[in-house]
């Protein structure tokens, strides 16, 4: 999401989003492998972004305000396991990280998706970087700074990892990603943000390092951050139903969409001086948050896209390695001036 992923309404941008949108400047050719497209209308968020454009528009002011993005190849992840985790939640998390890259899965594929973040370039015309590895991985089984964080806290825990020397000081490519379990609380977690990302602060980290984080909504508040895999419980069965997760854990299908989101955004933006619109650099408004709640052609007013579901009755909209299949928002395209994605239908 954004520095905040802000998901109070301020401002209700009313856009239409009947339109078909392309998701990058070539042709895909969609592999369903026998699934069924269809775009469900489900009933909203209990909370909702206020940045959100269903649709295409010209006046999204998107601007590069000059500061860096993360071009160098590979981009280097640093991952944090806080808290418990298991062999089988990681390795779902890790092989959608695994899809980013370009590889041969059939399309729609992650890979496509990234594509449209790799679009974006800094002062010297260098692309994000289409290559993202996951360079080391760091868990933290013991909670070292409980199991409530704040966002100071969150920075003490990389600062720990980097003092440890468990993870090296990558200020060119590095990405540093903390994750946390359904068990562990984090300041506005499920109240206002679902992740956010930004820049560690040297005097707590000794470095000014890029870094997001993300928390598993599974037992604490679903219907906020594994939307729409969970409903607002007020619909009371009354209305559509969720979603059900292409990997069979709301939580975990929720966070990689989350991710993904933060991800591209601090890809693009990193250092918070580079891609994104509005004048306040405190509460950007970034290519994430523009499309959020779109999962593919046709989304907008309510519905989420036309989106996939195979013979099991499980939702996806890209393909990932290993045969994975993955949930994922899609993200602004500063080509099209529209939210773009591998499973555009034209």
């Amino acid at each position: 999401m954004s520095l905040h992923h802000l998901l109070f309404p301020i401002l209700i941008l009313a856009f239409s989003a009947a339109s078909s949108l392309a998701a990058t400047t070539k042709d895909q050719t969609l592999n369903t492998h026998q699934a069924e497209f269809f775009n469900p209308k489900l009933p909203p968020r209990i909370l909702s972004s206020s940045k959100k454009f269903e649709g295409s528009s010209d006046i999204v002011d998107l601007r590069y305000h000059m500061g860096p993005v993360l071009s160098s190849s590979p981009i280097n992840i640093y991952l944090i396991w806080y808290g418990r985790w298991s062999v089988s939640q990681k390795l779902l998390i890790k092989d959608f990280i695994n899809s980013i890259s370009p590889s041969a899965t059939p399309s729609p594929s992650v890979s496509d998706w990234w594509k449209t973040v790799s679009l974006y370039t800094d002062q010297t015309g260098a692309n994000v970087s289409r290559t993202v590895v996951i360079a080391k991985e760091h868990s933290d089984t013991g909670y070292s700074r409980g199991s409530h964080l704040t966002r100071l806290s969150v920075q003490q825990v990389i600062a720990t990892a980097v003092e440890a020397a468990l993870f090296p000081v990558d200020h060119r490519n590095g990405i540093y990603l903390i994750l946390t379990s359904d068990d562990v609380t984090v300041e506005d977690f499920c109240r206002a943000v679902c992740g956010f990302h930004y820049f560690t602060f040297p005097s707590m980290v000794g470095h000014t390092l890029p870094y997001a984080w993300i928390g598993n909504s599974g037992k604490q508040c679903p219907e906020v951050c594994a939307y729409p895999f969970a409903v607002p419980g007020y619909m009371g069965g009354g209305g559509p139903g969720s979603l059900a997760p292409p990997n069979g854990d709301v939580g975990l299908d929720g966070m990689i969409s989350v991710i993904a989101h933060e991800l591209a955004e601090l890809s693009t933006n990193p250092l918070v001086n580079a891609w994104y619109a509005g004048e306040d650099p405190t509460s950007p408004t970034e290519i994430g948050d523009l499309c959020e709640g779109l999962y593919g052609t046709g989304g907008g007013g309510g519905y989420i896209g036309q989106v996939m579901r195979d013979q099991k009755g499980k939702t996806y909209n890209m393909n990932g390695n290993k045969g994975r299949k993955f949930m994922v928002q899609w993200i602004w395209s500063p080509v099209l001036k529209a939210c773009a994605g591998p499973n555009a239908l034209d």
